[in-house]
């Protein structure tokens, strides 16, 4: 999505402590480019991170240090502050700033300037995947969501990914276009939900055909890719129904989940999901479906025997995408599909896109080190159009994804 401009609209960047405050620079860029007008907050321990005078630099204007300045508190400085800016952003987002808004204190600059604040906030959190995972920082982040209503608490990322320390897992900083994007939501509109009102379908994951108690055919699916595009509708506003096969993944928050395990469950729940909201407005079919299922599967564990392996008969499973697509009154009006290729990624991504009827297919090669990753390259394929999406998370395709759905109902 190419951000709009921001001109006359002002930014406050709070900025916390942690290795992710680097990216607060690139961030900066990006809103100026923008038109936006910044002030920036410089946390103690995010001046170790970053320096005073590149901030100042970038943002023209003074960077704010500390609670008690005579020359700013003979006004009410942070008072004016947090009532200057249009929005205030904390990028990063450490788990003690995060705490400290969740619970009313106020103990420096940034805390008393989120406290007094009555504009929205927008929160990047960055830090270490466990404290990231820890139950008292999820509530801190769920109770922060909550005060919508008062404050207008947003929250973007984080993403997965390899830690400054080495682990692995979801606690890395949004990266600034991604955060950037949020922003232009939130000042775009009422509330930056573009999506609202509408209602999505999302599959997921593999499908598992059992051919006994024990055995199955599955595909490799981690799921991720859907996931991460559930919770990006989800985040854009949209009331989103998940429809995931057999993947080691929590729901995403605000996401309504149905577990299904073979594909004749998968349909099932899909159609009983059209039905449900009437029509459903948007479709995104990211779900690894087996192509087929064992005629007949037994009762008991199929034991070797002598005469070497069992026959087994296939037959074909239901076509989902395509079922998803045939005009109808419960067809979605706009269902998206994937295609995951391991050649002639254009060609067989335009041919399924004309067998299937859907609205647009989204081709992503996975011939390299895509299963179970969380990173992909994707080619958005419309029915006259191809766009290429370079390599980045799996988060940030989901985004661009559900902006460029957005965009779609806007048009």
């Amino acid at each position: 999505m190419t951000a709009l401009s921001l001109s006359g609209r002002k930014v406050l960047l709070i900025i916390g402590g942690g290795i992710a405050a680097y990216k607060a620079l690139e961030l900066i860029r990006l809103l100026r480019k923008a038109d936006a007008e910044m002030m920036t907050v410089l946390t103690k321990a995010g001046a170790e991170f970053v320096t005073p005078m590149s901030l100042a630099a970038l943002t023209g204007h003074p960077v704010r240090q500390d609670l008690f300045m005579p020359e700013d508190e003979t006004a009410m400085g942070h008072i004016e502050l947090s009532r200057w800016a249009d929005l205030v952003v904390v990028a990063p987002a450490t788990a003690g700033l995060i705490a400290k808004a969740a619970n009313g204190m106020a103990d420096d600059l940034a805390s008393t300037t989120l406290l007094a604040t009555d504009k929205k906030v927008l929160l990047a959190p960055a830090m270490n995947v466990r404290m990231w995972l820890h139950p008292a920082v999820q509530a801190n982040v769920e109770r922060l969501k909550g005060f919508d209503g008062f404050h207008g608490m947003a929250v973007v990322g984080p993403d997965d990914g390899i830690m400054a320390c080495g682990e692995f897992g979801p606690g890395r900083m949004a990266e600034p276009p991604i955060i950037l994007d949020a922003i232009t939501r939130l000042l775009a509109g009422p509330d930056g939900r573009p999506l609202q009102g509408r209602t999505a379908v999302v599959t997921a994951g593999p499908t598992f055909e059992p051919i006994d108690p024990v055995r199955g055919l599955t595909n490799r699916s981690s799921g991720k890719q859907g996931y991460a595009v559930a919770a990006a509708l989800a985040e854009l506003g949209a009331e989103v129904t998940l429809i995931s096969g057999p993947v080691a993944l929590d729901a995403p928050v605000g996401v309504n989940r149905v577990w299904v395990e073979a594909a004749t469950e998968m349909k099932a729940s899909v159609e009983a999901a059209l039905k449900t909201s009437d029509r459903a407005d948007i479709a995104v079919m990211t779900a690894a479906v087996a192509d087929w299922r064992v005629d007949g599967v037994a009762s008991g564990k199929i034991k070797k025997a002598p005469g070497g392996p069992p026959s087994l008969a296939l037959i074909e499973n239901p076509d989902i995408l395509a079922g998803v697509s045939a005009p109808g009154p419960h067809r979605p009006k706009l269902v998206v599909g994937f295609a995951a290729e391991t050649s002639d990624l254009e060609a067989n991504a335009r041919a399924k896109l004309s067998k299937k009827g859907c609205d647009w297919i989204v081709g992503n090669d996975v011939s390299d080190e895509v299963f179970g990753s969380d990173g992909n390259a994707v080619t958005l394929f419309t029915q006259g159009d191809a766009e290429p999406w370079p390599r980045q998370s799996k988060t940030e395709v989901a985004r661009k994804l559900a902006l460029r759905i957005a965009d779609h109902f806007k048009a």
